[in-house]
């Protein structure tokens, strides 16, 4: 079967499309058939070696598909070694979905939904009326935040993007106006700010926070290094700093099922719109898909098409 494998660390000219033995399910494990695996920007770092050791190469990376199943069965699944035709996946990671539910929809509310959904309920604990701030705001993530944040009573949601285009595409999802540092004049200081980007952005939002605001990080985009956070600089500000990962988060009681039901009951209602980038990849494309994710030229969800 094809699937895409890297043998060393670096971009993602690393990347390389290679034959492989088809996996074999094991016990309490199943087989899927890929339909679509999705890229997420996690996976950039994988690549570069960031989140790996060199133990684990030669590596397939992806962590969620959508397929089908031996019996037939089309679904969405957490897995391991996504970027192939064929995956094994648990069977406790499996969730079958509706055919309504096109692919590039069900991918964006496994990861990403996720994770947007956990950092505004768990990490920023979002009260009504709050303003959230969300950084790279037409991202996988960004874009359901934006609108999360308004499904869950924010007063006041602001959206920062790195282009005009990007940025108008997230006040057209319910951003009610975009975010520039320092944050204009007159208006209310953030309460909440979701940072995925790092960097000068991280320092800029902190300063930028209300009392009692948090900043919550989980990601570092602009790989800058990770900012020094001195206690009496949070203790002047009145605010905190909370950090987030997604794989730890998972494996608590109840962080997947309940969230991932609510995500996807907002979706088939239309109240919930996850955004897919216009292009699907070639699985042999995987090294384009991260070239373009890098470089900010996707939007949304992007697919691997095996």
């Amino acid at each position: 079967m094809l699937a895409i494998r890297f043998d060393r660390f670096g971009g993602p000219e690393v990347l390389a499309p290679v034959e492989l033995p088809a996996p074999e399910a094991g016990p309490d494990q199943v087989l899927i058939t890929v339909e679509a695996a999705g890229v997420n920007f996690a996976d950039t770092h994988q690549t570069d070696g960031s989140l790996l050791s060199a133990d684990r190469l030669p590596y397939v990376p992806g962590s969620e598909v959508v397929g089908r199943t031996a019996d037939g069965r089309r679904v969405l699944a957490r897995v391991s070694g996504g970027y192939a035709e064929q995956v094994v996946a648990d069977a406790s990671g499996v969730l079958e979905i509706p055919d309504e539910l096109d692919a590039g929809r069900a991918l964006a509310l496994l990861m990403q939904g996720l994770t947007a959904w956990h950092l505004l309920r768990s990490a920023a604990r979002l009260q009504p009326g709050e303003t959230v701030v969300v950084h790279s705001a037409a991202g996988g993530v960004g874009s359901l935040a934006v609108q999360l944040a308004k499904e869950f009573g924010a007063g006041r949601v602001l959206a920062q993007a790195s282009t005009p285009e990007k940025e108008q595409l997230a006040l057209e999802l319910g951003a009610d106006g975009v975010a520039s540092y320092p944050l204009e004049p007159g208006a209310a200081k953030a309460d909440v700010v979701l940072d995925a980007v790092g960097g000068t952005l991280f320092d800029q939002a902190l300063e930028s926070l209300a009392s009692f605001g948090r900043l919550v990080s989980y990601g570092n985009a602009a790989r800058t290094g990770f900012t020094p956070v001195d206690p009496a600089r949070l203790g002047r500000l009145n605010a905190s700093v909370v950090g987030f990962w997604l794989r730890p988060t998972l494996a608590r009681p109840g962080a997947v099922e309940g969230p991932l039901k609510e995500l996807f009951d907002l979706t088939l209602r239309g109240r919930l719109r996850p955004v897919v980038h216009a292009e699907s990849y070639p699985l042999a494309e995987a090294r384009r898909a991260h070239e373009d994710l890098l470089a900010r030229r996707t939007v949304g969800k992007v697919l691997l098409r095996p």
